[in-house]
């Protein structure tokens, strides 16, 4: 990671940062002036102390204030002016940075968001999502924190340099190139630092993503771990992965403090030079008291803020690693895009065709091949099929999570690909295997697909489902709340739920993707009962392992190795003697014939 790399984040988070570029105007021109009045009380000094030791043959006196006494109290009201106005410029420019940065942040993590909103199911499915957290919450908080101090220090040091260096210029070429001499050297020590550091600080985001990652993952899983008394080695685990990011900050902090030593020695060399060689110019009488005074105070106000110069650039070292790994997310192509045109005819039928699709997931041979499926309307398709088979392969393929490489798929005759997303899966109600319900009631979550629906809606979907009983019963009834990912409800209770969910928003396809595979005979018996009654008027595509839940089913079609290799009903199935027949044996015959199990 160079200095052209860090140079080059920094540009892209300026053009992103366009709509705020008067903020940063404004907030840049009071930087600049607070520090012109910070450095002029040392210029006042050396004016004093000309005052002081040439009284009516001063500077000042040459300006029409001609006894010392008046010479003082002009200088006394011009400090008072200076430091109310460098106050006030310092309160403006705190105001303005760390508003920018709080702002800059909120939004950088709600594009951030939203962009990740819209990716293709395919990058979820190659990043951690703890790496996705630490982008858009600890990166986007290291840019933050850069803004709100880094951003002025490193405009206040530029001020710095150049206003000094004029005011030297003025006073004293020769003691103005020996002043600054050790500024090459700091400047390029800092780039030296920058070129080693931007690795190790890039390093040190990819630790974080990983420590996060852990840290998701194992409180996800915290009931396996209980489970398998695997608590020391998950604690081992974590302890190894934050060991690797201290490590990871120790070798940049490593480098970073051993940069401020160096700059010091430079300094007090451009010190020294101008202590002795100014000193010996106004013993001469070649160089006035007074500007000596103003050299001697101006070199320390020109050379020390520049050993901060390192801790500044640390902070923009780290903050430029994050902005590439946020901007870098910003930029992942969308794929699967929006047409945001199109919407399909109300009333929407509801009638499904696979025409000739075929799909591969990258860096896999597993997916669809000539797939030729039609869903009437109103009618009932049962998908079976051995796990990787390509079933929901193709609910991904009608939800739009992906787009085929070959074929199309169309509602009511209208290619999905022409239809606005809101449209397309607003239509369609996805019932899935692994249920996920929000934080929040048990309210909220019925309602996630219709958030204004009236409370008889949301018990008639309830009442419908089979939940309405177990509900009814719990001390706060629809205000319960669920926990994270409905920790507090059964599996049964939290596919019920998932169920009501899809039937208050009242689509005209219904999918259910192994929607009875990890409940009790009970609950699969009421989900049956449920099914039977939303099912009329309603086209349903089923994927199901139990056969004995898709008998009713208007068609069945076998899917093997990604391709369809029957189809029919269920007597025309069990006639054709082929492997749903074989398959239906299994499941209702002897336990000897598991082993005999295809799908």
């Amino acid at each position: 990671m160079s200095h052209t790399s860090s140079l080059h984040a920094l540009g892209r988070l300026l053009r992103y940062a366009r709509g705020y570029r008067r903020r940063i105007i404004a907030a840049t021109a009071c930087s600049i002036i607070n520090k012109l009045f910070d450095i002029a009380p040392e210029i006042l000094i050396g004016v004093a102390i000309d005052v002081v030791v040439n009284q009516e043959r001063s500077f000042v006196a040459r300006l029409g204030f001609e006894t010392p006494q008046e010479q003082i109290m002009m200088l006394g009201v011009l400090t008072f002016v200076i430091w109310a106005g460098e106050s006030l410029f310092e309160y403006l420019f705190q105001i303005l940075w760390r508003n920018l940065a709080q702002r800059l942040q909120a939004d950088l993590r709600q594009d951030a968001y939203e962009h990740a909103q819209r990716l293709d199911m395919a990058y979820f499915e190659s990043q951690s999502s703890g790496q996705l957290v630490a982008t858009m919450n600890d990166d986007v908080n290291q840019l933050e924190r850069f803004l709100d101090g880094g951003a002025n220090a490193m405009i206040q040091v530029g001020v710095t340099v150049v206003a000094v260096g004029a005011v030297f210029f003025v006073l004293s070429p020769l003691i103005a190139l020996l002043a600054f001499t050790p500024i090459p050297l700091i400047i390029w020590g800092a780039f030296f630092f920058q070129r080693k550091a931007g690795p190790r600080y890039a390093e040190v985001r990819e630790k974080v993503g990983d420590l996060a990652s852990r840290l998701s993952n194992n409180l996800a899983g915290i009931a396996t771990i209980k489970s398998f008394t695997s608590e020391a080695r998950e604690a081992e685990r974590l302890r190894q992965a934050s060991e690797a990011y201290v490590e990871a900050n120790r070798r940049a902090i490593r480098l970073s403090s051993a940069f401020i030593p160096v700059i010091r020695m430079a300094i007090l060399t451009g010190f020294l030079a101008t202590f002795t060689v100014g000193g010996m110019m106004a013993l001469r009488g070649d160089l006035n008291v007074g500007a000596y005074g103003v050299l001697v105070f101006l070199t320390q106000r020109l050379l020390w803020p520049l050993t901060g110069l390192a801790q500044v650039i640390d902070l923009f070292e780290r903050a430029m690693a994050s902005t590439r790994r946020i901007l870098d997310l910003l930029a992942v192509p969308i794929t699967v895009k929006d047409s945001g045109e199109a919407a399909l005819p109300t009333p929407v039928r509801g009638a499904v065709r696979f025409e000739g699709v075929s799909f591969r997931y990258a860096n896999s041979e597993v997916g669809v091949e000539g797939i030729d499926l039609a869903v009437p309307t109103g009618h009932t398709l049962a998908l079976v099929g051995a796990t990787g088979s390509g079933k929901s392969t193709l609910i991904k393929l009608l939800l739009r999570f992906y787009d085929p490489a070959a074929g199309r798929v169309l509602i009511d005759d209208r290619p999905i690909e022409a239809l606005s997303l809101a449209s397309l899966r607003g239509a369609i109600g996805l019932v899935s295997q692994d249920v996920y319900l929000f934080e929040g009631s048990i309210r909220d979550n019925i309602a996630y697909g219709r958030p204004d629906a009236s409370e008889d809606e949301i018990i008639e979907a309830a009442k419908v489902a089979e939940a309405w009983e177990f509900i009814r019963t719990l001390p706060r009834g629809l205000d319960t709340p669920v926990g994270e990912r409905g920790v507090r409800l059964s599996g049964g209770q939290r596919q019920r739920l998932s169920l009501a969910r899809a039937l208050l928003k009242d689509p005209p396809i219904l999918v259910l993707d192994e929607a009875t595979s990890a409940v009790d005979n009970e609950t699969e018996a009421a989900i049956q009962r449920s099914l039977r009654k939303i099912a009329h008027g309603r086209t349903v595509i089923m994927i199901a392992h139990r056969l004995s839940t898709i008998v009713h089913a208007d068609r069945i079609a076998v899917i093997e190795a990604g391709r369809v290799v029957e189809q029919g009903n269920h007597a025309e199935l069990l006639a054709a003697e082929g492997r749903y027949a074989a398959q239906w044996r299994v499941q209702t015959g002897s336990a000897e014939a598991d082993a005999l199990s295809v799908f």
